[in-house]
């Protein structure tokens, strides 16, 4: 097993809490759960819709994935965290599929919780591989 790895990447959402954007160990990347803030202002109030929050999101893991010299194509799994489950689900999932390619989706679980950090209404964490 080779040495992890911690990454912090510039221009990367301003972290809420200690940890690194992702920890890389002998080629799968753990990508920390982001949440909609905006990382060219963290002091920018989150979008009002799941709409806007999941794209937020998704584009703060892009950047993360970016950084690391990956894409969306290396994700193979995803957790989603939803405070609204049952108001939000369908229109995340609507904004969640419309960045991956129909045949090429991750493995996913979604679970509704109680709360996020800064009052969030979505989270999402991701899990890739780097190509042999």
């Amino acid at each position: 097993m080779t040495a992890s790895l911690f990454h912090m990447i510039p221009g990367g959402a301003r972290p809420v809490a200690p940890y690194s954007h992702a920890v890389e160990a002998d080629g799968w990347v753990f990508l920390t759960g982001q949440i909609p803030n905006h990382p060219e202002d963290d002091a920018r109030p989150f979008p009002p819709a799941i709409e806007d929050q999941t794209r937020r999101v998704m584009d703060n893991l892009a950047i993360v994935l970016e950084g690391v010299g990956l894409g969306l194509g290396h994700v193979v799994a995803a957790r989603v965290f939803l405070t609204h489950f049952e108001e939000d689900y369908e229109r995340m999932n609507d904004v969640y599929l419309s960045y991956f390619p129909p045949d090429r989706l991750p493995a996913r679980t979604c679970i509704g919780v109680t709360t996020l950090a800064r009052n969030a209404r979505i989270e999402i964490d991701f899990i890739a591989r780097r190509p042999d």
